[in-house]
C-alpha cells in the first residue's frame, strides 16, 4: 500500500464512552484501519480525506439517553450512505431511534455488568442479518450446565452498561439476541446496520473479537490490509511527500516510539535526518550510554548529543507545577532544536523539520474527543501540548495515528533491536515529573538510583514484559524512620506498576509479596535519603499511569 493509494478504513463515531477508543484498537487488531472521530463529524468532513476508502461505520456507546433534549446524534447522510452501520449500546439505541424505532427506560432490571446473551435460533434462518453471528459457538465451558433440552440455543457471556433499552424495532429489523431481563439484545437488517446492546470490544464478552471481525469481513468486506509491511510503505511515502529535500533532525528519548520514528524516517530520506539526543539531567540510568551505543554504533544513523543538563536544572528551578514544567520542558526542548537546526544549516541546506514520536493516544488525551466540538484537555503530553506555538521548525509525526502495539510492531520489522522494542514507556518530560513538586540534582539522583533498583528487581523476577509499565516516584513526603539506633527523617517513595493493552486503561499490577519485599528492602538499605515505600494500587481510571 502506498500513500496515493486509497486505504480501506472503519470510522468508529465518539458518543463518549470510555470504551471508545478500545473499538479502534479492536478494528486494527484485525489488521483493519480505524479512525476514532467525534460524534458530530459529517460524511462530508470524512469524504475529503480522499485516500480513505470508508468501508463502514461504528456508533460507540456512551453516557448519554437518546430522548434527551441535548443528546449527541449523528449527521443523517451518514445513515443514508448505504454503508454498514453497528451501533453499540447507545449507539444501537441511536441507530434504532433515527431509523423509526423507540428507546425508553428499561422496564425490567437494568444491566450493568456481565450478563448472558441468547441468540435467538429463528433469527439464524435470514442468513443476511444473521451474519453478525455466523461461525461463533459457545465453548465447552459455556455449555457444561445449559439445559440438554435446548442444545440448539446459542448463549454467550457479554458485558452490559445500561438503563435504556429499544422497546420498538425500525421497519425491517428483527431481534438477534435477548438476555434475560432484556427483550432486545441484538437487532439487525438487510442493510448491514446491527445493534449490540452489549460492549463486544470488551474482554469480558469473550467472543466480541469473532463478532467484530464478522461485521468487518462479512457484512463490510474489509480486507485484512492493515498490517506492519503496509504501514512502513505508507510512511515512508508520506514522509518523502512531506520533506522533500530537506533536513530532519529527530528528538531521540530513549523509548521505543522516538527510536522507531527515527527508523521510519531514515529508511525514507536516509542521511536527510539528524537524530538529536538531549542529555536533560532527567534521565533514567545508562541512558545516554544506551541511545549512543544503539544508534551511532549499532544502526549507523547520524546522532548529536547535546549535553543540557544545568540548562534544564536552571529553568525548573523552584517550579512545583506539573503543567508549567512540561510547558517549560517542551519549551527547552524546541529551543535546542533551533539551535541545532542552525547549526547544522552551515553544513545541510534547509533544515526545516522536526521528528517526534508522538502515538495516538497522546493525540487522543490532549485533546480528547467528546460528543460536542469543544475538546476536553486530561494533560499535556510532551510531545503533543508541550510544544509553543511559535516554534520556527515543522513537525514529522510518522506514528501520529497509531497505537503501541503497532508500534512495537513496526519497530521489530525495522530492526530495532528487542530490548527497545519492548522497552516500558518514558514520558518525555522525564524524571521531572516522577520527582513530584519542585526539581533539583539531588532528588533526581535519589530517584534515578531507586527506578534503576525497581526495573532491576522487576527483570530479575522475569515479568518486566508481563508489564504495561513500572517505576518509582519520589514525593514530597518525609517521615520518621530508625536505621540502626538511629532516628530518620527521609523521603516516602511510591512504586507504580500496570498492566495495560493500550495503555488508554490500565490495571495495577498484582506484584508477588516477595518482589515488593526486596524492592523495599533495596531502596531502604542502598539509599540512605529513603526510609518508606509504598505501592501505588490505583487503576486508570481514575488515576493516569503518571503521577503528575
Amino acid at each position: 500500500m502506498h500513500a496515493l493509494e486509497r486505504r480501506e478504513a472503519i470510522i468508529v463515531l465518539d458518543y463518549g464512552s470510555q470504551y471508545s477508543r478500545l473499538i479502534t484498537r479492536r478494528i486494527r487488531e484485525c489488521q483493519v484501519y480505524s479512525e476514532l472521530v467525534p460524534a458530530n463529524t459529517t460524511l462530508e468532513d470524512l469524504q475529503k480525506n480522499a485516500h480513505l476508502d470508508i468501508k463502514g461505520f461504528i456508533f460507540s456507546g456512551g453516557p448519554s439517553s437518546v430522548y434527551d433534549a441535548d443528546a449527541p446524534l449523528c449527521d443523517p447522510a451518514i445513515l443514508n450512505s448505504g454503508l454498514p452501520i453497528l451501533g453499540i449500546c447507545y449507539g444501537m439505541q441511536l441507530l434504532a431511534q433515527e431509523l423509526g424505532g423507540h428507546v425508553a427506560p428499561t422496564q425490567g432490571l437494568r444491566e450493568y455488568g456481565p450478563a448472558t446473551i441468547e441468540v435467538l435460533p429463528e433469527a439464524a434462518e435470514d442468513k443476511q442479518i444473521f451474519r453478525i453471528f455466523e461461525g461463533i459457538s459457545a465453548t465447552p465451558q459455556q455449555t457444561d450446565n445449559l439445559d440438554a433440552s435446548q442444545p440448539e440455543v446459542l448463549r454467550l457471556p457479554a458485558w452490559m452498561s445500561h438503563g435504556d433499552s429499544v422497546d420498538k424495532l425500525p421497519e425491517g429489523f428483527r431481534v438477534l439476541a435477548r438476555t434475560e431481563s432484556n427483550p432486545v439484545a441484538a437487532i439487525g437488517d438487510a442493510r448491514g446496520y446491527i445493534g449490540l446492546q452489549f460492549h463486544p470490544e470488551v474482554t469480558h464478552t469473550p467472543q466480541g473479537k469473532e463478532i467484530i471481525r464478522n461485521f468487518l469481513f462479512r457484512i463490510c468486506h474489509c480486507e485484512a490490509s492493515w498490517t506492519a509491511g503496509h504501514v512502513i510503505d505508507e510512511a515512508v511515502d508520506l514522509i518523502r511527500q512531506q520533506v522533500g529535500s530537506d533536513h530532519v533532525i529527530c528528538g531521540l528519548s530513549g523509548g521505543v516510539d522516538s527510536a522507531v520514528a527515527a527508523l521510519l524516517i531514515h529508511k525514507a530520506i536516509g542521511d536527510q535526518l539528524t537524530c538529536i539526543f538531549v542529555d536533560t539531567g532527567l534521565l533514567r540510568a545508562g541512558e545516554r550510554e544506551q541511545v549512543e551505543e544503539t544508534f551511532a554504533n549499532h544502526m549507523h544513523i547520524p546522532l548529536v548529543v547535546v549535553d543540557a543538563r544545568q540548562r534544564f536544572l536552571d529553568k525548573l528551578a523552584n517550579v512545583s507545577d506539573p503543567e508549567r514544567k512540561r510547558k517549560i520542558i517542551g519549551a527547552e526542548f524546541i529551543s535546542i532544536f533551533e539551535d541545532e537546526a542552525v547549526r547544522l544549516a552551515e553544513t545541510q541546506e534547509n533544515v526545516t523539520f522536526l521528528a517526534q514520536g508522538t502515538l495516538y493516544p497522546d493525540v487522543i488525551e490532549s485533546t480528547s474527543h467528546d460528543t460536542a466540538t469543544t475538546a476536553k484537555s486530561i494533560k499535556s503530553h510532551h510531545n503533543v501540548g508541550g510544544l509553543p506555538s511559535e516554534m520556527k521548525l515543522k513537525l514529522v509525526e510518522p506514528l501520529r495515528m497509531l497505537f503501541k502495539d503497532e508500534v512495537r510492531e513496526i519497530g521489530a520489522a525495522l530492526g530495532l533491536p528487542e530490548e527497545w522494542v519492548w522497552r516500558h514507556p518514558f514520558p518525555g518530560p522525564g524524571l521531572a515529573i516522577r520527582v513530584i513538586g519542585a526539581v533539583d540534582e539531588p532528588k533526581l539522583k535519589v530517584l534515578r538510583e531507586a527506578d534503576r533498583i525497581v526495573i532491576e528487581e522487576i527483570r530479575k523476577a522475569g515479568i518486566y514484559r508481563e508489564l504495561g509499565q513500572a517505576f518509582a516516584v519520589l514525593t514530597p513526603v518525609q517521615s520518621v524512620g530508625v536505621m540502626g539506633d538511629y532516628r530518620t527523617y527521609a523521603y516516602l517513595v511510591a512504586v507504580r506498576a500496570v498492566t495495560t493493552g493500550d495503555f488508554m486503561t490500565a490495571d495495577w499490577a498484582r506484584l508477588p509479596d516477595e518482589l515488593l519485599g526486596r524492592i523495599s528492602n533495596r531502596l531502604t538499605n542502598e539509599i540512605a535519603e529513603i526510609n518508606r515505600v509504598v505501592y501505588d494500587i490505583t487503576s486508570k481510571p481514575p488515576s493516569t499511569i503518571e503521577w503528575e
